[in-house]
């Protein structure tokens, strides 16, 4: 289908591709294999601006928003969801500082991640505080003029790799979800470190690993918003970041799309290429169908966020939802396609239907996004029959 794109937008589609095909696709099996960290691709995102899409002219970025993100996500994810992670991991972690961060802060923090100098992660989950995001632990006791962090962070994506971190931690434990603040916190900040790197089923070129704070002194200036606001300042950054997630979860499906088309038209059986069969083609037209209505949502999605047009909560969750779930069916219907040749390493399909799986999983399972879509239906029926 035609989206209409800008010019801009189809500039930045075509060089997230040519990217995909020159720099990730000839590494994609060797980050997968060995899980280290793809600074070389990176070094490449870097160089082309693409850390700075959606970080506005001001502050050194490109000035674009979350609809041109979900571009450039989208192109790269059909290449390696776990390299392009980088990218969209750093987007999660900025987006707090774009959204509550005080001029100060942005003038700070921003140049330097759009220019690629540093990397951002956000950090919200902990072992105990998963889809419960209100039962974090982390503490951040007041201590003059600064906050004293104590605490363990885990499953933070690109940790230990990010320069800057968004960090959500308790400042009032008797308040629940309102006693929770966020924080910006710097990698070698004392008192900051990190525990172990987790190895993962899938997107194994992003890395993966617990913070550790121990009486780490955060400047009160480096608190993001106003205190008892953390919990508001994570929903309205996974309003921003979750069309990304559910781009990301589209490029994989497109990208498995794409390697069971050329494998249909040249592996035969029976004497003819498989593509022929009617079983096969009925697979084909279902997974493309599913990749088109997944990609009208988010692309609806990214614009009404970026148009400002009211609360996008259940859009958001809508695009991720149903776009991390297309990724699933698609990726193991393609490996079924390919039968036994699916499952080896030989071909990328593998990896795809592995990467595909965490993005039902993260920034809110995908039972949570089913939450907030029934409680966000439940009060538009409200507003409107009062």
């Amino acid at each position: 289908m035609d989206y209409l794109l800008t010019e801009e937008q189809k500039m930045i589609r075509d060089l997230c591709r040519q990217i995909g095909e020159e720099k990730i696709k000839p590494v994609r099996a060797h980050y997968d294999e060995t899980e280290e960290f793809p600074w070389e691709v990176v070094k490449v995102f870097a160089e082309s601006d693409l850390m700075g899409i959606f970080i506005p002219v001001e502050y050194g970025g490109m000035g674009f928003g979350v609809t041109e993100l979900s571009v450039a996500i989208e192109e790269l994810s059909r290449y390696c969801g776990g390299i392009a992670l980088a990218l969209a991991g750093t987007g999660l972690g900025t987006f707090p500082i774009l959204l509550f961060g005080s001029e100060e802060q942005k003038k700070k923090y921003l140049p330097r991640i759009a220019r690629g100098e540093a990397l951002a992660a956000f950090a919200l989950t902990e072992a105990n505080a998963g889809s419960d995001a209100a039962g974090i632990e982390t503490t951040a006791a007041r201590d003059g003029d600064h906050f004293v962090l104590n605490g363990t962070k885990q499953w933070i994506t690109n940790g230990g790799e990010a320069e800057i971190y968004t960090v959500v931690a308790m400042t009032n434990k008797s308040r629940g979800a309102r006693g929770a603040s966020a924080f910006i916190v710097e990698k070698g900040t004392p008192g900051f470190d990190f525990g172990k790197k987790e190895k993962k089923l899938g997107i194994r070129a992003s890395a993966t690993r617990e913070l550790v704070f121990q009486d780490c002194r955060v400047p009160k200036e480096n608190l993001l918003g106003r205190e008892g606001t953390g919990f508001l300042v994570a929903m309205r950054t996974f309003d921003a970041s979750r069309p990304g997630v559910a781009a990301q979860a589209l490029g994989i499906a497109q990208g498995a799309l794409d390697e069971a088309l050329q494998y249909v038209r040249t592996r035969v059986q029976f004497g003819k290429p498989i593509g022929s069969f009617q079983a096969v083609q009925h697979m084909l037209a279902d997974m493309a169908t599913q990749i088109e209505a997944a990609r009208a949502l988010i692309y609806s999605t990214s614009r009404m966020y970026d148009a400002g047009v009211g609360d996008t909560s259940k859009e958001s969750a809508m695009s991720k939802l149903f776009a991390s779930d297309v990724a699933m069916r698609v990726t193991t219907d393609v490996v079924q396609i390919f039968a036994g040749y699916g499952y080896m390493k030989d071909y990328p399909v593998e990896k795809m239907m592995r990467d595909a799986k965490i993005t039902q999983i993260y920034e809110g399972t995908n039972q949570i996004q089913r939450n907030v879509i029934g409680l966000e239906l439940i009060k538009e029926a409200a507003r409107r029959h009062k």
